[in-house]
């Protein structure tokens, strides 16, 4: 497969894939702010901050509040990762490769881009905000289950599934992170049953609060970074993510698990080892916040990586024509 090719389904799953993630951090948002009590300042910059675009927004809005952080991460253009903009990224990477993925996943993908930017210019898009964001979220998971049943699951789809993963690991790290450091109101609440609101609100934006429920019955924090982190059977936790990226990375590079033949392979076979082999308990010991940021930053260089063994152009080695004898 061409690199600009492999190059282009993966930016296009990533792209869906943050734009939906986004959806559900504004989207839990709305459920929290209704569950707190009367009084209790809503929180909107959090939200910002998941991103990673909190600089950015601070020089372009000021202070964050519901309408100005709706706006930047919904719709503003200027935003490389608000919804709108993921959803054009995506919809242009699928136009460059036409010819290998399904009419239906053409068809799908614009059809959401379309919605999006009809709401971005309409007024009343957001007079039933938690249905837009739920309109979203659906039509990112209708996008991939159009993808499963109708692509060829060859290298382009394995390309494909590999940065849908790698995203939602990355996110679903920034969701856990800003909770313990950020989300929180006030330190008066830990312990108490608005504090359960929070880290309710958290499993949510992971889409994770039935399952975790029935795993653990009740909440308790540990037993929550636990889940996100570590459980290998929820979808969405960051080993399974990581242990899906793999089955399909093996399956682009042909190499069996615990060989590597390339960078790519080898970043992504040493973080997924360390997390085979890692406990909550160590997870606390090194600090939360301390193994979140650290976990960012190997994701980041596993995209590197990808992008360095598979999508960038290297200079074509010299032939042995003309050469002096």
């Amino acid at each position: 497969m061409l690199s600009r090719v492999a190059e282009s389904i993966y930016w296009m799953n990533r792209y869906i894939e943050r734009a939906e993630n986004v959806a559900r951090f504004i989207d839990a948002n709305f459920h929290m702010i209704l569950d707190l009590p009367r009084g209790a300042s809503e929180q909107w910059q959090p939200l910002v901050n998941t991103t990673g675009d909190h600089e950015v927004f601070a020089e372009r809005y000021g202070s964050a509040s519901r309408d100005k952080v709706i706006e930047f991460l919904a719709f503003d253009r200027e935003n490389p990762n608000s919804i709108l903009s993921c959803l054009r990224a995506a919809r242009e990477n699928a136009r460059s490769v036409r010819e290998y993925i399904s009419s239906e996943m053409w068809q799908q993908l614009n059809t959401f881009y379309l919605t999006v930017n009809d709401a971005a210019r309409d007024s009343h898009s957001m007079d039933l905000p938690h249905q837009f964001f739920v309109d979203i979220m659906m039509s990112s998971h209708l996008f991939v289950g159009v993808t499963e049943s109708t692509m060829s699951h060859g290298e382009g789809w394995h390309f494909g599934r590999v940065g849908r993963m790698i995203e939602r690991a990355d996110k679903t790290s920034r969701i856990l992170d800003v909770k313990y450091y950020i989300l929180l109101p006030s330190v008066d609440y830990i312990g108490t049953p608005f504090d359960s609101i929070l880290w309710g609100a958290l499993l949510r934006s992971a889409s994770a609060f039935e399952m975790y429920l029935k795993r653990h019955g009740r909440i308790d924090p540990e037993k929550i970074a636990d889940f996100l982190l570590l459980d290998t059977k929820f979808p969405r936790a960051i080993h399974s993510c990581l242990n899906t990226a793999e089955i399909s990375m093996r399956n682009i590079t042909g190499q069996p698990r615990g060989t590597f033949c390339n960078r790519a392979d080898r970043t992504l076979g040493k973080l997924l080892a360390d997390m085979d082999y890692t406990t909550i308990e160590d997870v606390l010991d090194t600090g939360l916040h301390e193994y979140l940021d650290q976990l960012q930053s190997r994701l980041n260089q596993l995209g590197g990586a990808i992008n360095d063994t598979f999508f960038t152009l290297r200079p074509v080695a010299p032939t042995g024509e003309g050469r002096a004898e």
